[in-house]
């Protein structure tokens, strides 16, 4: 197939060897390279990094493209259903409304994900990213009833093959054709003169929650993880029990003895990643969920109990997820709020991650831990847990003198306390999810698919904020906690590890306010890599 044709991996590959072949002709000069990288695009990575379909099919209904590439697979609507046929050896599409974190189990079988509602950053979305898998979501002509879905009159059933595009956000009845083609050697030659660019500008992290996902950050060439969400460690099948045994200790014994499991588990999580990151920073942010996430939920616990009855275990579980759940948890008790109330959780996480690194050390290689708590709003907070985490370095006989300790910035709060609160930090992250939401009164989860499309078309937003920063809102917490918190603290190390980290005109911003790093999911990570590039030369033209 030629460079003409019609496979968009192809075409892309071709303008990544156009751009090289002119950089090498004109004399291979630091001038010529930069030319080079200034006409690649962020889509000419992307394309050639993700499955493209090779042929346009009829589109029954669009959502929003979350997260790129092409998959085909047979529709299934539960996560143990998706599974099941998993482990049969067939090609999976969860389809559902939203996910949850307790969906996780059929999401990472599921060759794309199609959900009804959410936006760029829901649940589904974000997961999605951080594995390269494809998905659409806030699909919200598909009604999901009865073991089908239908959008008008067309109906699919449970089993029935459908083909989603995770960049246009189409979503097609039947088999389309894909092609993968990998990468051009002319992707890595533009990536390394991206980053000879960027030198000692702004490093690019990735977002990575276990071994195989920082293994693929290496690979795209993260310097390191910016976050480590510890919550997602909790939900494989062999933890999930664990971590519900921990809720409904019904005295401290109890609670202590299931923590105790939950730590020998997570220490083998962390050796895994930073034996992978050896020498390169890793950002381990504390629990931040709130609790109900890891239990069944009241509805479906309740319909239970209404048709066939619930275990005493069960009605335990009920009574449990009726007292952790609340009305809005994304401002409730979750982060270190949560913490307050079970300090016995961050400690345990705390001694996990000093096990691991000496492991690590005793190994002969060089861990490099960052410590993250989340969701701060005050200097005084900030520094109980600090003292937490303190405390469990303390009671070990080994130096960990090295291990920094920080916070997400991720309300308004924190960002215009940034200057008292930089006095109980080494470093700040800027959570930008979150911190858009706060900001705005946003929910991400129900704003994009419905209100947002006429925000956009009315031009009440300029663009959609939680796919590119709002620079005279947002940004300007931003830009307010970086120079109050450098103005207690001289020089402090301050990222971004929302998934702003990985949008180019976001990035552009970062670099302008200065700061040290952003992260993003792995695959968004050469294009994160070229941006900072771009930013650079920009900087310099000005």
């Amino acid at each position: 197939m030629s460079s003409t044709q019609t496979n968009g991996a192809v075409q892309d590959g071709g303008v990544l060897q156009h751009a090289v072949s002119m950089a090498v002709a004109a004399g291979d000069t630091p001038e010529s390279r930069a030319d080079a990288v200034r006409s690649i695009t962020a889509a000419d990575l992307d394309a050639v990094i993700h499955a493209q379909f090779d042929a346009v099919g009829s589109v029954l209904t669009s959502g929003i493209g979350a997260s790129p590439g092409a998959a085909v697979g047979k529709v299934y609507f539960s996560s143990d259903d998706a599974a099941d046929a998993a482990d049969r050896g067939e090609a999976v599409i969860l389809v559902c409304n939203e996910t949850t974190p307790a969906d996780v189990h059929g999401m990472m079988v599921s060759a794309g994900l199609l959900t009804t509602k959410g936006g760029l950053v829901s649940h589904a979305a974000v997961v999605a990213r951080g594995w390269g898998t494809p998905a659409v979501v806030g699909a919200e002509a598909i009604k999901i009833a009865n073991g089908l879905f239908s959008v008008g009159d067309v109906t699919v059933a449970k089993g029935d093959v459908i083909s989603i595009d995770g960049a246009s956000g189409d979503v097609v009845v039947g088999e389309r054709s894909t092609a993968v083609a990998a990468p051009p050697e002319e992707f890595f030659t533009i990536l390394s003169w991206a980053d000879a660019i960027r030198f000692g500008h702004m490093a690019v992290r990735a977002n990575a929650d276990n071994g195989p996902d920082a293994a693929k950050a290496r690979e795209m060439g993260a310097e390191g993880i910016g976050l480590c969400r510890t919550e997602h460690m909790f939900l494989a099948a062999d933890r999930l029990p664990v971590v519900r045994r921990m809720i409904l200790a019904r005295d401290a014994d109890e609670e202590s003895e299931a923590l105790e499991e939950l730590g020998r588990v997570q220490q083998v999580d962390f050796e895994e990643i930073l034996r992978v990151m050896d020498g390169m920073p890793v950002t381990v942010r504390l629990l931040d969920p709130p609790l109900h996430e890891f239990l069944p939920s009241v509805a479906q616990l309740t319909l239970k109990e209404a048709t066939e009855g619930l275990t005493d275990f069960e009605q335990r579980e009920l009574r449990a997820a009726e007292s952790w759940a609340e009305h809005n948890p994304m401002i409730g008790t979750r982060g270190v709020r949560l913490g307050v109330l079970k300090p016995g959780l961050y400690a345990m996480q705390v001694r996990a991650l000093l096990a691991a690194v000496k492991v690590m050390r005793v190994e002969g290689l060089h861990p490099i831990v960052e410590v993250m708590v989340p969701l701060t709003v005050s200097r005084a907070e900030l520094a109980l847990a600090r003292q937490w985490i303190k405390a469990e370095i303390n009671a070990t006989a080994s130096d960990h003198s090295d291990i920094t300790i920080g916070t997400m910035v991720e309300t308004p709060r924190a960002a215009i306390r940034a200057g008292e609160m930089a006095k109980a930090a080494d470093f700040f992250s800027f959570g930008t999810n979150d911190l858009t939401q706060l900001t705005f009164g946003f929910s991400r989860d129900d704003v994009e698919g419905r209100m947002m499309p006429a925000y956009l078309d009315y031009g009440l937003l300029a663009a959609n904020p939680f796919e590119t920063i709002d620079q005279f809102g947002v940004g300007e917490l931003v830009r307010h906690a970086v120079e109050h918190g450098r103005a207690t603290v001289p020089g402090m190390k301050m990222g971004v590890c929302g998934e702003h980290g990985g949008d180019p005109e976001s990035i552009r911003f970062f670099h302008k306010v200065g700061l040290d790093y952003v992260s993003c999911s792995p695959y968004r990570v050469p294009i994160a890599r070229l941006a900072v590039a771009h930013a650079v030369l920009d900087a310099q033209q000005s």
